[in-house]
């Protein structure tokens, strides 16, 4: 608790940032082309920074006063507009042309970004903020209405969706997990002290990531605060859980408080450890990524469990000793075994039955996970807004009137590699450039000062944020550009659908690389706790199994039902992390139980019924609180959260009560003692004293 008060006063804010380019290496294409462009166009920047739609209220076409209007708003917003974020002039027609759409009814204002601008930061969108304040006051009694969009203001409506989901998700969090707690212990007090406990630990561990970003320069995505709520009410309710129930058991069975304290650390404490040690290691070969969010989040949340993990074996104990039998008040039934009829029936139909329980269990999770391979990333982010947020309502009337990729052109950089260009090969170059498919137009060129640089504004048939801008620009824009580049030049394209090409380059990539590092350390982790060479593999694939399923199941209900043309390109990461790494919480607290009953001298089968007897409840408790504190993320509003959310939930559930219930316990009976081959561990040891035991009242 000192701690806590001392990081919390020394901490730096947890900043977070939502430029997409920021978590990308520098030898990729599109960020080559944006260093590029500032080297040789330091005094431009014209990237949107908004864009502002004007409508007529009575829904007719735009009049020559309307187009004055326009323009004397252009002129009275610009003291407004923030020098940090835009420039003073929103533009409002290209030449002597009016940006009008061709049927006349929207009229379309440009605020391009100021000089060094990202358009990113806290206060661009205060910026925006201000903006679209002012501009309701100008538009009032011009028979006109306007609705800004573009990378500042849906940076900004992304931010305050954040917050209101996690203000959402934090609520709705704690809530489902008062109400299961009150239902498993019926204690005031334990409803009550995983959330105070947390709230400690969130403190300590938002603390420690923002030291850690700061001096190791991570990017956090905007999302990590509502996934660290999460996590950490998720993982610290369920290793608070998987102590209370050992030592609720040891104080049934008549030990005094500091016996039975000592007891839940003894038989719990190992597979908390194990567990944390696991999730710790799978988020950490995050660390491997090529992309920024990654290697932000990997560690972000590995202090977060390690924090939890630390809070679990040490601040809880001592909570709980000082508490005594006062923990359960006012309920008395804690002193009453339970009678675990269901777990009992289901311990001893799979004691009986192994094959049949691993196969039905085993061919569920290949069922589902067959559809895993139909998995369709998408790299539009725009999407994850609420659809009735101002930005995406007008982006939707922008590309409704305008071509689609008007709203952020795409430039591409041809550059002297030795020299200056010669002008005249530029023409052909823009001509090659206006042939590929997926280009709209390409504006003629601009040359650099120094004449060794050249960049073209490419606008594309789609929008720059859609999956089909990215497939454009990764082939036959690229291609088109790079085989039109003049003998002693080098083309690259940049803008937003580049660096979405280049992410799925390095997600690809990521995947050949994380999953299986991640993998192999928990398997050495499994081995090291089990001493065995056999069960760690097994345990292993079943977890893979699970998360082959948990995404089947995801695309089952997300390509296939509602019909969605993807998923996230993220989605995969976080259900492997997740689902292989609490699902290994599970499965290490089974075969734990398992082990524990094998020593008491009952053969595997019988072993296996026990364990799913004792170690179902603890289980099924922690499966269905860590999948409802998932599921929650389903109330954020927007369909990142609510893919997560979903995904995340249903992993959990698999892992619990398909994985870890079943298809666990109902192989390591199956296989029997070769399981444990070469150490044994199953087997009673000579040295099993009375005396290991805490000491009866």
């Amino acid at each position: 608790m000192v701690a806590a008060v001392a990081i919390a006063l020394t901490a730096p804010a947890l900043k977070t940032t939502s430029d997409q380019s920021e978590f990308l290496p520098s030898h990729y294409e599109s960020i080559r082309a944006a260093q590029a462009q500032t080297d040789h166009f330091p005094e431009a920047n014209s990237t949107p920074g908004a864009i502002v739609l004007f409508q007529r209220e009575d829904g007719g076409k735009i009049t020559a006063a309307d187009q004055e209007a326009v323009a004397q708003i252009a002129t009275d917003l610009g003291p407004t507009l923030g020098e940090k974020t835009f420039v003073q002039t929103m533009v409002t027609s290209t030449g002597d042309q009016p940006n009008v759409s061709q049927d006349g009814t929207v009229m379309l204002g440009i605020v391009p970004l100021a000089k060094d601008a990202t358009g990113y930061d806290p206060q661009a969108f205060d910026d925006a903020k201000e903006m679209r304040d002012e501009l309701d006051t100008l538009i009032a009694d011009t028979g006109l209405t306007a609705q800004t969009t573009g990378t500042v203001p849906q940076g900004l409506d992304s931010q305050e969706s954040s917050e209101q989901a996690l203000a959402i998700v934090g609520i709705a969090t704690i809530v489902l997990i008062v109400l299961l707690l009150a239902l498993i212990f019926r204690s005031v007090i334990i409803c009550l002290m995983p959330i105070v406990i947390v709230g400690l630990v969130s403190i300590v561990a938002t603390g420690l990531i923002g030291f850690a970003n700061e001096a190791f320069d991570l990017k956090a995505d905007s999302s990590i605060q509502t996934i660290l709520v999460v996590v950490l009410y998720g993982i610290g309710t369920d290793y608070i859980l998987f102590f209370l129930f050992r030592y609720r058991e040891r104080l049934r069975h008549g030990a005094d408080v500091k016996a039975s304290v000592r007891y839940g650390l003894e038989r719990a404490g190992e597979a908390i450890t194990s567990a944390g040690g696991a999730v710790i290691v799978a988020f950490l070969a995050l660390l491997l990524s090529s992309l920024g969010i990654f290697r932000a989040i990997g560690p972000a949340l590995a202090i977060a469990v390690f924090v939890t993990m630390i809070a679990v074996l040490t601040l809880v104990p001592a909570v709980v000793t000082l508490l005594g039998r006062a923990l359960f008040w006012p309920s008395k039934k804690w002193k009453l075994e339970p009678e675990a009829a269901r777990f009992s029936k289901v311990g001893h139909s799979l004691g009986r039955r192994p094959g049949t329980f691993a196969a039905v269990s085993g061919l569920l999770m290949l069922l589902l996970a067959g559809f895993s391979l139909g998995f369709n990333p998408s790299f539009d982010f725009n999407s994850s807004l609420p659809k009735n947020v101002e930005s995406t309502e007008a982006m939707e009337t922008f590309q409704d009137h305008f071509a689609a990729g008007q709203a952020d052109p795409a430039p591409v950089l041809l550059v002297a590699k030795d020299g200056q260009l010669d002008p005249a090969e530029l023409p052909a170059f823009q001509q090659a450039l206006e042939a590929a498919e997926g280009v709209d137009s390409v504006q003629p060129a601009q040359v650099s000062e120094d004449g060794e640089a050249a960049v073209f504004s490419v606008i594309l048939t789609h929008d720059p944020v859609s999956d089909e801008a990215l497939n454009d620009v990764k082939g036959p824009i690229r291609t088109a550009a790079h085989d039109a580049a003049p003998d002693g030049t080098s083309a690259m394209v940049g803008g937003t659908a580049s660096i979405f090409a280049d992410m799925q380059k390095a997600m690809n990539r990521d995947y050949s690389v994380v999953f299986p590092v991640a993998a192999a350390i928990i398997l050495l982790i499994l081995m090291l706790l089990l001493r065995s060479l056999v069960a760690p593999w097994y345990l292993m694939a079943a977890v893979g199994l699970g998360f082959a399923a948990t995404l089947g199941a995801t695309v089952i209900v997300f390509q296939h039902i509602q019909g969605e043309s993807g998923l996230i390109f993220m989605l995969p990461i976080y259900i492997y992390l997740f689902v292989t790494a609490l699902g290994t919480d599970y499965n290490i607290l089974m075969i734990a139980r398992l082990r524990e009953e094998a020593r008491e001298g009952r053969n595997p089968r019988d072993a296996a019924a026990e364990a799913v007897k004792h170690a179902g409840p603890t289980i099924a408790a922690a499966g269905v609180i860590l999948a409802g504190t998932f599921a929650s993320l389903m109330l954020a509003g927007n369909s990142l959260m609510v893919s997560m959310g979903f995904a995340l939930s249903v992993g959990i559930a698999v892992a619990a009560f398909v994985m870890a219930m079943f298809f666990t316990p109902a192989l390591t009976a199956l296989i029997g003692h070769a399981a444990w081959w070469p150490g044994h561990g199953d087997e009673k040891k000579p040295d099993d004293e009375p005396e290991d035991e805490p000491a009866l009242v």
